[in-house]
C-alpha cells in the first residue's frame, strides 16, 4: 500500500475557533464553498491527509492545498472568496444598440 505524501502544513485551531468552523460547516445561509473550506480546515486541524481531505471535500489536491495555505496566511478571513477577474465587456451588436431618439422635436 503507497504512503501517503506528508506535508509540513499544519494547521492549530483555538477552540474558539474551531467551534466557528463547525457552525460554518453545517450553515444552511453560508455559501457552500464556504462551508467546505471550512470543513477542510477542520480536517486538516485533525491531521488527515490533503489527498484524503481532497477525495471528501470534492476538490483537486491543488485547491486544497490553496485553500489551506490561504488559511494559514490570512485566517478565517482567508476563506472568504476573493474577486476574479471577471469577464471583458463585449461590445454590443449594432441592432441592440439603444438608437437616440429624434421625436423630441426640436
Amino acid at each position: 500500500m503507497p504512503r501517503e505524501r506528508t506535508t509540513s502544513l499544519t494547521i492549530r485551531l483555538m477552540p474558539a475557533e474551531r467551534l466557528t468552523l463547525m457552525t460554518w460547516q453545517r450553515s444552511v445561509t453560508l455559501s457552500a464553498g464556504l462551508a467546505r473550506r471550512a470543513r477542510i480546515r477542520l480536517l486538516r486541524a485533525d491531521r488527515m491527509t490533503i489527498t484524503a481531505i481532497a477525495m471528501i471535500g470534492g476538490l483537486s489536491r491543488r485547491h486544497t492545498y490553496k485553500w489551506l495555505q490561504r488559511f494559514v496566511q490570512e485566517g478565517r478571513e482567508g476563506l472568504e472568496e476573493k474577486p476574479g477577474r471577471g469577464r471583458r465587456p463585449r461590445p454590443l451588436l449594432p441592432e441592440l444598440r439603444e438608437e437616440p431618439n429624434n421625436l423630441d422635436g426640436g
